[in-house]
C-alpha cells in the first residue's frame, strides 16, 4: 500500500469481469522465485508507470472469494519516486483517499478488513 501524509493510493480494475471497478491497492500477483517486495516493485511499475520502494510488511491476509479464487494478499507499506502515473490497461483509474472516505462497498473483498481497521467506512 502506498501512504503518502494520510492519503491512501488505490486503483481501480478495468470493466469486465468478476470484480470489474473494484477498487484494490496497487500490486498483484507474486510471480514464481519472487519475494513480495520484488513482486509489488515490479507491478507498481507495470501498473502505474512508476518505481515503488517498499519498506514494511504489515500483515498478510488469506481470502477465499464465492466465485472460487483463493488469494493471499501481502500488505506492504510503499514510497514511490514519482506521483506522475502512466496507467497500464489493468487499471481503470487511480486515487488518493483518506481511509475514512473509502467506500468499502467498491473495494475488493480481500481489502475491507485491513481497510476497516485503518477507518474505513462500510
Amino acid at each position: 500500500m502506498v501512504w503518502e501524509g494520510p492519503l491512501l493510493l488505490m486503483t481501480q480494475r478495468p470493466p469486465g469481469g468478476a470484480l470489474g471497478l473494484q477498487w484494490e491497492f496497487p500490486g498483484g500477483k507474486i510471480e514464481r522465485n519472487e519475494t513480495a517486495e520484488q513482486a509489488v516493485v515490479r507491478e507498481v511499475l507495470e501498473e502505474l508507470g512508476v518505481n515503488a520502494t517498499p519498506f514494511e510488511r504489515i500483515r498478510t491476509v488469506n481470502h477465499n472469494y464465492p466465485h472460487g479464487t483463493r488469494v493471499e494478499i501481502v500488505f506492504m507499506r510503499c514510497t514511490l519516486d514519482s506521483h506522475r502515473f502512466t496507467l497500464s490497461d489493468e487499471v481503470h483509474d487511480a486515487r488518493w483517499l483518506p481511509p475514512a472516505e473509502i467506500d468499502l462497498g467498491g473495494v475488493l473483498e480481500a481489502d475491507r478488513d485491513f481497510l476497516r481497521a485503518l477507518g474505513a467506512r462500510d
